[in-house]
């Protein structure tokens, strides 16, 4: 599948040809803490295969497993693009949430579950607003009611 994607501000996008069933989301704490959020949604990706315009700045982390993965962001809005081995990266990951296609790139495997945040299973039950929270309230009693609000 062909997608493409950028970053918040516009610096950096980028195109790809991608495997819609490679889709995975990652609870580890490094995933949370880089993402500010309880998981990331990654596309791992032959880099021979995507095609970026800009120059990301790149962090180095060192993994439990010992693996150096460089964290590729955008300098100006601080937009996480994709992870990658920090030499000779063969494989990206663009972040989900950089996709313009997100919606249509179901996960469909979680890894490092040990650190999933416990309370994610109970959201498909917290009602939801359309918007912001000024916006209608849709109780969310199945989950058609949360895909048609996203």
């Amino acid at each position: 599948m062909q997608i493409s994607g950028r970053c918040h501000c516009g610096a950096i996008s980028f195109t790809a040809l991608i495997d819609p069933s490679k889709v995975l989301v990652c609870h580890c704490a490094d995933c949370q803490q880089f993402s500010g959020a309880p998981f990331r949604a990654v596309l791992p990706t032959p880099a021979a295969d995507v095609v970026m315009s800009g120059a990301p700045k790149r962090y180095v982390k060192v993994a439990e497993s010992g693996n150096r993965r460089a964290q590729a962001f955008c300098g100006e809005c601080g937009t996480q693009v994709y992870a990658s081995d920090a030499e000779n990266p063969q494989v990206l990951n663009p972040r989900l949430g950089c996709v313009n296609e997100r919606a249509q790139l179901v996960p469909l495997v979680q890894v490092w579950g040990e650190s999933a945040m416990p309370w994610l299973w109970q959201l498909q039950s917290a009602p939801m607003h359309c918007k912001s929270s000024a916006s209608p309230l849709l109780q969310a009693t199945a989950p058609a009611a949360a895909s048609s609000a996203a």
